[in-house]
């Protein structure tokens, strides 16, 4: 059934009608079409265009139709196939069920804010799971830092060692780049909640339509203020796939991180058999499937957000069928996020860390070197020239293939004589660590306040998990 064609006199060629259809994959409306019809509706009764008897009977056939629509078998009936778009489809439907009543629900209104207002509704149910899913995999963080508050690993700059760190605070690193995508989200749901139904195709509705009663009616925050822009407005599509393109980086920053530590090279982590795969021709494999394709997926979101980009910089005024081909960007950016964040709180409460392994690595390789150079710095030396002194003690160390705890007074007294006894109390892995004490930093004690402070921020945090 077709939304169009009185003033067509020849049939449309099959291949163009194939290529133009997109019921396919934007049936996935579906929910928040009916919904968004539910409001035209009543809207239309309020404007006393259709009576109230027929505003019911529109009602009732409707929320019939919802229902119909929750089996999957009966969406994709082999008959069904041919409907152009989702919105042929609901009217389609709605007419068997009706009859000609269902010809009058599209009055005042246009393809153009009918997709653009169920696209709303259904980005905006999707911001609220995927929210969750940000929330469920920060737990799987905390939880993984809650087990190992203690256990020190080396940090790294240029993947070089750098400075020793608490495990813990390094996942934490991660809790926060989660909590700003988390908020992310939040700003970019405020814009996406916006009705645009009542916008017509391009000017308005002639209609008494009572918009400000519609947005109310679908949990709106407000009304969008052009007609033109609402009907061809998709930056708040560009904005979530952008976003989310910038979480599956995060993400795929971690599988990386997680990748290299679970190598025999550093064996800092252990994947468990729930997460790893093994390979077809070399039996003592172990490889960390789970986190490489969370890697290469960041990668497929990354590409619809330019894919975007590109679809819309040279788009006129106002509505053209091109914005079709933001659905299946958006639909598979939706998708792939959520099945990333799912995986990674299972990846994450499947691992192990191996803190002797760790612990010993964070306490070599001159990882302490600056807590050396900041022994002289409270000495009364100028920092500049206690990097300076400090450089030459490890030239003297490194030729000896020591560590600098392994060195001499005496050896350390041909450098500077603000050298002490107390020097070794300064270099040792314990003094880095509680040293590093202020706000942000890794001490024991300033972890342990992040950690709670993420339990109270994921506590409060509303649950929106479909079910």
């Amino acid at each position: 059934m077709k939304l169009w064609g009185g003033r067509f006199t020849q049939e449309t060629d099959p291949q163009f009608a194939s290529f133009n259809s997109s019921f396919h994959f934007d049936r996935r409306l579906l929910d928040a079409d009916i919904r968004a019809c539910i409001a035209q509706a009543a809207a239309l009764v309020r404007a006393e265009v259709l009576s109230a008897a027929q505003g019911d009977e529109l009602r009732t056939g409707l929320v019939q139709l919802r229902e119909l629509c929750q089996d999957r078998a009966f969406v994709s009936r082999q008959e069904f196939a041919a409907a152009e778009d989702v919105h042929s489809f609901i009217e389609a439907r709605l007419f068997e069920i009706l009859g000609p009543l269902a010809h009058r629900l599209h009055t005042g209104r246009s393809r153009n804010d009918q997709v653009a207002v169920a696209t709303r509704l259904f980005l905006r149910d999707e911001v609220d799971r995927i929210d969750s899913l940000v929330v469920e995999a920060e737990r799987s963080l905390v939880e993984l830092a809650e087990r190992y508050p203690n256990d020190p690993i080396p940090g790294y700059t240029h993947l070089q060692k750098a400075q020793p760190v608490l495990f813990a605070h390094f996942l934490l690193a991660y809790f926060e780049m989660l909590e700003r995508d988390r908020q992310r989200l939040s700003e970019i749901r405020g814009r996406i909640n916006q009705l645009p139904l009542g916008s017509g195709a391009i000017a308005g509705t002639s209609f008494a339509v009572d918009r400000p009663r519609m947005a109310e009616e679908l949990g709106f925050d407000g009304v969008t203020h052009n007609s033109i822009d609402a009907v061809s407005d998709r930056d708040y599509i560009v904005e979530f796939v952008s976003a989310a393109a910038l979480l599956m980086v995060h993400l795929s920053r971690l599988a990386e991180d997680l990748i290299i530590y679970s190598t025999q090279e550093f064996a800092f982590i252990k994947l468990g058999d729930a997460i790893a795969t093994g390979s077809s021709l070399m039996p003592q494999k172990k490889n960390p499937d789970s986190l490489e394709l969370l890697r290469g997926k960041a990668a497929r979101v990354i590409g619809h957000s330019t894919g975007l980009l590109a679809l819309l910089k040279g788009l006129p005024l106002a509505y053209n069928k091109d914005l079709q081909e933001d659905k299946e960007a958006l639909f598979d950016t939706v998708d792939t996020v959520a099945s990333s964040l799912q995986v990674t709180a299972i990846v994450l409460r499947n691992i192990e860390l191996d803190p002797v392994r760790s612990r010993a690595s964070a306490a070599t390789d001159y990882t302490n070197a600056t807590d050396l150079a900041d022994y002289l710095v409270k000495r009364g030396l100028e920092f500049r020239k206690a990097h300076e002194i400090v450089g030459r003690v490890i030239v003297l160390a490194a030729e000896h293939g020591r560590e600098l705890a392994d060195l001499t007074l005496d050896e350390y007294r041909q450098f500077s004589d603000l050298f002490e006894e107390d020097l070794f109390k300064a270099l040792s892995l314990e003094n880095s660590l509680a040293s590093k004490s202020a706000i942000g930093g890794t001490a024991p004690e300033r972890v342990r306040e992040e950690i709670s402070r993420a339990r109270r921020i994921i506590d409060e945090a509303p649950s929106e998990l479909a079910d």
